[in-house]
């Protein structure tokens, strides 16, 4: 017979403590970054629109958080199914509505009247949620094909098409990503998962190359790395050559908060996609060094959440969440910083964001909840006994 064995212990304060000072440091830059902005929709009457609204939302992204916190993260179990449909019909509709409204625009956010989201979002929530579950329930067959790696493949590759064709390249992939680290430690076979990358490159890389912006950004990308200089490589990639500016501005040291000289108006979107690079310009090589550091240190009280964690399922769901926090945030550096080409994905916690910040905190309070009490089974779990 199971027995349940429940050791009560506080939930993880350090991993509490990084989140609040990410969103701390998040308020400073964001208000920082989108000032002039703000100043300059709102003809000189207000320098925080944009704080303002992220505000709204974090306190929406906090009350989700607490109460994924208080709520025993095991019963997400018997959602995990709901969700996964809930968000194939999300997406279809997000793109449904856009095409009967005949925009051309892309079909990444649903308006629900009161509020809106970006259902991707909700998508790499839910996929993360799903898997954790399935490895969990199928994780003595996740070496077989037909029975065991094939569903979840085929739920993603279902998930991901619906992103690419809103179109959103850049977070299918990224959610792609995650979906396979996370099978690959569930134990799947590395030749399944080799064999499936192979087949999402060959049919993802000629869709990435269709559209022409994402030609552009690559050409760009390219021609900087091997030192291409001329003029019409220089127009392909005016974000990532003013963001490289603003990082060369602030130095080692740093402008000053509130001194960049690229946030006015030179540099396209400060506050979401690129304001790495104005915490670059305005904190400085050390300061973004210290925010990075943070991202780091997160990651690593997540992973050790998940080793400290006997059950299987709070295990990926550990791994999950916070594989998708640092994929987001390394990609974000990469491309500000021209290491990776312009993809558009924000930094977690301190990019300007809506449903990205909620789910971002709802995530976190799922993370708060599997460290807060040490579950004990007595029975076979993960090929042994505990």
């Amino acid at each position: 017979m199971r027995q349940l064995d429940i050791i009560i212990k506080k939930y993880d304060k350090s991993l509490l403590w990084l989140i609040l000072i990410l969103c701390g440091i998040g308020m400073v830059m964001l208000y920082s970054a989108s000032s002039f902005k703000s100043l300059y929709q709102s003809s000189g009457l207000s320098d925080t629109i944009y704080l303002r609204s992220h505000l709204k939302r974090m306190i929406i992204g906090f009350i989700a958080m607490f109460f994924f916190t208080i709520t025993d993260y095991r019963k997400l179990k018997t959602v995990a199914p709901y969700l996964i449909i809930l968000s194939v019909i999300l997406l279809l509709i997000t793109k449904l509505a856009y095409i009967f409204k005949g925009s051309s625009s892309a079909a990444r956010w649903l308006n629900l009247g009161i509020i809106s989201m970006q259902t991707s979002d909700f998508a790499r929530f839910s996929l993360i949620i799903f898997l954790a579950f399935y490895i969990d329930k199928k994780r003595n067959q996740l070496k077989e094909f037909y029975s065991g790696i094939a569903p979840p493949l085929l739920i993603l590759t279902i998930i991901l098409f619906l992103i690419v064709i809103q179109p959103d390249f850049s977070t299918a992939a990224v959610i792609g990503l995650i979906g396979f680290i996370m099978l690959f430690i569930g134990g799947a076979r590395i030749s399944h998962l080799a064999a499936a990358s192979t087949a999402a490159l060959v049919i993802m890389i000629p869709v990435m190359l269709m559209m022409p912006y994402r030609m552009k950004r690559i050409v760009y990308w390219l021609s900087s790395i091997v030192g291409g200089s001329d003029n019409a490589s220089q127009e392909l990639g005016y974000q990532a050559q003013q963001s490289l500016i603003s990082l060369g501005n602030g130095g080692i040291k740093g402008l000053g908060i509130g001194n960049s000289l690229e946030k006015n108006l030179f540099l396209p979107e400060p506050h979401t996609d690129f304001i790495f690079a104005i915490i670059g310009e305005e904190l400085g090589l050390w300061g973004a060094i210290g925010v990075l550091s943070i991202f780091i240190f997160f990651f690593q009280r997540g992973i050790k959440i998940a080793k400290e964690t006997t059950d299987p399922f709070g295990i990926m769901l550990s791994i999950g969440i916070v594989t998708s926090m640092i994929l987001y945030t390394f990609i974000n550096v990469g491309y500000v910083t021209g290491i990776l080409p312009v993809t558009g994905l924000p930094i977690p916690l301190i990019s300007h964001g809506g449903s990205n910040l909620v789910i971002t905190l709802s995530s976190l309070g799922i993370l708060l909840n599997i460290s807060e009490s040490k579950r004990s089974i007595d029975n076979k779990l993960w090929g042994y006994s505990t």
